[in-house]
């Protein structure tokens, strides 16, 4: 029996088989940006995030790009709790992943995800979304999991 994570991955794995010239063809441009907040015990932080709610912006993510900024990242939303699993493959800046339950708690985070790696970076159970910011961020504001990210797109926006 085929996991919905793993059925997930599988579908990640065979459109970037089958569909490269999707993948390098598309425009580095940021996709529309909303604000986000995340509720951390030093203080609410600021983001302004990309949202990536489609399969082909959920593929493509952050891959190619050069920078990214202190105050920037990538939400992906999974538009249902599952287990889901990220990686880096064609991402070439290290990236924190925050793992995100429906209501906006962090579930788990992956610190520094290496550059262009293939290994999975899995949720530690069922998320509804995951949020990509700069390397390093999650150790530099010190976020950590059970800390509340404040979006439209979580049960907690008020």
């Amino acid at each position: 029996m085929i996991t919905t994570a793993r059925r997930a991955l599988l579908r990640l794995i065979l459109a970037s088989a089958f569909f490269p010239a999707l993948v390098q063809a598309q425009p580095q441009t940021p996709l529309p940006a909303s604000e986000l907040f995340i509720e951390t015990a030093k203080g609410r932080q600021r983001f302004m995030v990309e949202f990536a709610d489609s399969d082909e912006r959920r593929m493509i993510g952050l891959m190619h790009r050069n920078t990214l900024a202190t105050d920037a990242g990538m939400l992906f939303d999974f538009k249902a709790d599952q287990p889901v699993a990220m990686w880096m493959r064609n991402t070439r800046i290290p990236l924190d992943m925050l793992f995100i339950a429906r209501d906006g708690r962090v579930v788990n985070i992956a610190e520094r995800a290496v550059p262009f790696s293939e290994q999975t970076i899995p949720s530690a159970g069922p998320v509804r979304a995951v949020l990509e910011l700069a390397g390093g961020t999650a150790s530099r504001l010190g976020i950590k999991p059970g800390d509340r990210v404040i979006h439209p797109m979580f049960r907690n926006a008020g």
